[in-house]
């Protein structure tokens, strides 16, 4: 399970800083990912602790993708977009967003929204809701037209699959 990055001693969290609790955790929960109740106890006991840490979302849908739990994934990201626009301050209902609705290029909780917007494409890509997945694609289209999130690729694979039907 790749949601740690490690530079030296220092660990990269996608999403943002995380207290050393929750570091300390989402380490735990990465060592023993092939312990699945295990990891995912502790990814829940970090989100406990620490209901604002969007590396914490990321984790633990990341770690639902990896386990084939797509539906979980799916609530996950769900939430971890809710906390990502309070923390931004911005409406957390997508379709309402537009490309001034926040500084979106700007890392933090904004950036966070439009990466998990990509992964939610992909889960619902992975789980044959085409149509859902396209419409998500052209909402970070509009939301994103640099693609600095990669969400070309998810668009691509939707397009493959698309044809092939």
């Amino acid at each position: 399970m790749k949601v740690l990055e490690t530079t030296g001693d220092a660990m990269v969290l996608f999403g943002g800083e995380a207290s050393p609790v929750i570091t300390q955790l989402l380490r735990e929960a990465a060592a023993c990912y092939e312990q699945i109740p295990r990891a995912e106890a502790i990814l829940w006991s970090a989100q406990a602790i620490d209901p604002r840490c969007l590396p914490v979302y990321f984790s633990l849908y990341k770690f639902y993708v990896y386990t084939a739990r797509l539906e979980d994934a799916e609530k996950v990201a769900q939430k971890g977009l809710d906390m990502a626009a309070e923390l931004g301050g911005f409406s957390a209902e997508w379709t309402k967003l537009s490309a001034h609705s926040a500084p979106w290029y700007d890392e933090g909780p904004q950036h966070f929204y439009l990466f998990t917007l990509k992964a939610l494409a992909f889960m619902r890509l992975r789980l044959g809701k085409f149509a859902e997945s396209r419409v998500l694609i052209t909402k970070l289209e509009e939301l994103d037209p640099a693609d600095t999130v990669g969400y070309s690729v998810i668009r691509t694979v939707l397009l493959a699959n698309v044809k092939a039907r």
